[in-house]
């Protein structure tokens, strides 16, 4: 079962099964939160995914797709662990460098880039990942 933790180690979080999808976001609004060009994202159910420890603050905004979308994270680092939102119900969309192992991030390696026209210029594209302009519909 992945688990991860946010820098401080404060909040814990796991998920078992299979991801429903793995992506790079290149869009404005998870530039911000990652303090990076991109986020990588890997999807799990609202099922198999849970906070094993800690207790992680949440703050909620319009995200450029247009629906609102709450991001989760430590309250004493900072570090954002997960988003959920409209967009995607059901689901949770872990922020994979939260992961522990870091042998698993080659696990990560997304089938799609949303927001792909927004990536930075030096930032090449994922070989046989789909590019999408915006969310997937």
């Amino acid at each position: 079962m992945p688990s991860g933790t946010c820098a401080c180690g404060k909040v814990k979080i796991s998920y078992e099964g299979e991801p429903k999808a793995k992506a790079l976001c290149h869009c404005a609004d998870c530039k911000k939160i990652t303090g990076s060009t991109y986020s990588t994202n890997v999807l799990v159910p609202d099922d198999d995914f849970k906070v094993v420890s800690g207790s992680p603050k949440e703050w909620a905004k319009k995200a450029d797709g247009g629906n609102t979308i709450t991001s989760h994270f430590c309250g004493d680092c900072g570090t954002t662990l997960w988003r959920d939102g409209a967009t995607f119900p059901g689901i949770k969309i872990i922020k994979y460098g939260t992961m522990d192992d870091s042998e698993s991030i080659e696990f990560a390696k997304p089938a799609m880039e949303l927001y792909a026209s927004q990536r930075a210029s030096w930032v090449p594209e994922i070989p046989g990942s789909q590019q999408l302009s915006g969310m997937p519909s």
